[in-house]
C-alpha cells in the first residue's frame, strides 16, 4: 500500500472518530495500528464494537468483513464502516446484530423514545 493510500485511510479513521464524537461518544479515538487483533481496531469509541474503517474506491467487502471478524474479540461486534470519495459512510455488520438493533428500536418507538434521522440530517422523536 502506498503512502497516499495510507494517508487516505488515516483521514477516513479520523472522519469516523469525529462523527462518533459529534454523536456523543466523546472518548472516540483512532486505535493503535501496529497489528490486527482485538487490541487494535481502527477506531475505538463504542464499547463492544470492533470498527474496521475502509476509505477506498474499490472495497473488497468480503475481505473487510473477514478482517473485522478475525480481529474482533469474542465479546465484540465486528463492524465495517466504509465509503468512497464523495459518498456517505455505510456500515456493514452481521445480520443478527442488525435484527437485534431493529427490534430494540421498534420496541423503543412504542414508548415514544426512538429517534430516526430525517432527510435534512436532523434527529427527531417519532
Amino acid at each position: 500500500m502506498g503512502k497516499s493510500q495510507r494517508e487516505k485511510g488515516k483521514r477516513g479513521e479520523r472522519e469516523v472518530k469525529n462523527i462518533l464524537r459529534e454523536h456523543g461518544w466523546s472518548d472516540a479515538r483512532r486505535g493503535q495500528q501496529y497489528h490486527g487483533g482485538p487490541d487494535s481496531p481502527d477506531v475505538i469509541g463504542i464499547p463492544g464494537i470492533h470498527f474496521e474503517v475502509k476509505r477506498v474506491e474499490k472495497l473488497n467487502l468480503g475481505d473487510a468483513i473477514k478482517q473485522s471478524k478475525n480481529d474482533a474479540a469474542d465479546d465484540e461486534i465486528p463492524v465495517v464502516v466504509h465509503r468512497k470519495s464523495g459518498e456517505p459512510w455505510y456500515v456493514t455488520l452481521p445480520f443478527e446484530y442488525f435484527l437485534g438493533y431493529v427490534k430494540c428500536t421498534q420496541m423503543a418507538s412504542f414508548e415514544g423514545c426512538c429517534h430516526w434521522p430525517e432527510a435534512n440530517g436532523e434527529w427527531v422523536g417519532k
